[in-house]
């Protein structure tokens, strides 16, 4: 699935280069030179991952992973270095700051694509194109379908989302801010009171096959999606 992509470069001649393979791989670019720019988008809105050169003006990419890492607002962000640097210990320097993954450039679009593909089946799964199916509940976010025991079933696309969230995230509970902020994104202000609406609407059209029993609420938390009652 489409994933917007913050990236952060300083080198003209590379980020023109990596954020037109991005585009053409359909995902939506962000671009920042500096740590300053970067933060400042970061403000506007949530990425769904960055990518973070290691040299920089001002502070280091290091540095902003660091950061990224120290915020509860952003600590959950994929992030995948962009670096020269090819010593062992570099690397983990990197990776010890919080970052997913480690690419030493040059690199080509194809290997950059597929780590991108990796990091967010891991870290964001809701970003991938991959069916997922739970107890004859199958979603298909390719073509945007939901079929229960193989027949189809309408959702609005809130309600798609929300559910496409819900089941790349099992067993997990999630507070109502947590699910504005993932599905809604954390940039768009609406009540908490929303959330239940639309799990009301979920649950109403997963009734009849029982599948909204996979949609618990856990009391004075949030909800959960789970096959263990």
């Amino acid at each position: 699935m489409p994933a917007t992509i913050l990236l952060v470069e300083d080198e003209p001649a590379i980020q023109e280069l990596i954020a037109f393979n991005l585009t053409q791989a359909g995902h939506h670019v962000l671009r920042a030179a500096s740590a300053e720019a970067a933060q400042t988008l970061i403000n506007n809105a949530l990425p769904d991952l960055v990518l973070l050169d290691w040299m920089l003006p001002g502070a280091s990419g290091v540095e902003v992973a660091r950061r990224l890492r120290a915020s509860e607002r952003t600590r959950q962000i994929p992030i995948i270095m962009l670096t020269a640097r090819s010593d062992e210990q570099d690397k983990l320097t990197g990776l010890e700051t919080g970052a997913d993954d480690y690419i030493t450039k040059p690199f080509s679009p194809r290997e950059l694509l597929a780590r991108i593909k990796a990091v967010l089946r891991r870290r964001a799964p809701q970003m991938t194109d991959d069916a997922i199916e739970v107890n004859g509940l199958r979603l298909d976010p390719v073509t945007h379908r939901i079929s229960i025991e193989g027949k189809a079933q309408d959702l609005g696309p809130t309600e798609f989302r929300l559910l496409h969230f819900f089941m790349t995230h099992a067993e997990r509970v999630h507070s109502r801010t947590q699910l504005l902020d993932q599905v809604w994104g954390d940039h768009v202000f609406v009540e908490e009171r929303t959330v239940d609406v639309h799990i009301r609407r979920l649950r109403s059209a997963l009734e009849a096959t029982g599948h909204d029993a996979l949609i618990q609420t856990v009391r004075g938390t949030g909800y959960r999606f789970s096959t263990q009652m």
